[in-house]
């Protein structure tokens, strides 16, 4: 179970009852296919249950994928993000899977918004050939969470 900061927003991130109440619009997620030169972003929602490509962020320089990602957050106004997080097939983390946590951790102080980490073990090989391929791979990401919190969902009923 994890502990701390990762604690809190996997808890927040499982959602409040009424998440997908379509009165509230649902949730907007935002997610990131996060790279050492390009990020791949994606944005979905939990009442529709979709993700999709928006874009990749490609630069080097740290000011500017934060500029980038401030435009982003401001244009879609995400409620929760989520950042990819490398591991083996095994499930072992991958040496790079620090480099996302400290992503997360940024994105989070940054933004003031929950950030969760997930698997995102084969989202670049079942992302489609096509470019930009970090933006499908992040629409991947994203869908498999919107899957979980639908599968987790209260069912309500008419009668």
């Amino acid at each position: 179970m994890p502990s701390g900061f990762w604690a809190l927003t996997h808890c927040i991130f499982r959602g409040p009852p009424g998440m997908h109440d379509p009165a509230r619009g649902g949730l907007t997620l935002m997610a990131f296919d996060f790279g050492e030169r390009r990020i791949g972003v994606a944005i979905g929602n939990t009442l529709t249950g979709g993700a999709r490509p928006l874009t990749v962020i490609d630069a080097q320089r740290r000011d500017l994928r934060f500029q980038a990602l401030a435009d982003l957050i401001t244009e879609w106004a995400p409620q929760r993000l989520v950042v990819g997080l490398p591991r083996y097939p095994d499930g072992n983390p991958h040496p790079f899977a620090r480099r996302c946590e400290r992503f997360a951790h940024q994105l989070q102080g940054r933004f003031g918004l929950p950030v969760e980490l997930t698997d995102e073990r084969w989202t670049s090989a079942l992302a489609p050939g096509r470019d930009p391929i970090d933006a499908e791979a992040a629409a991947i990401l994203l869908q498999g969470v919107l899957d979980t919190l639908s599968a987790h969902a209260p069912v309500h009923s008419n009668q």
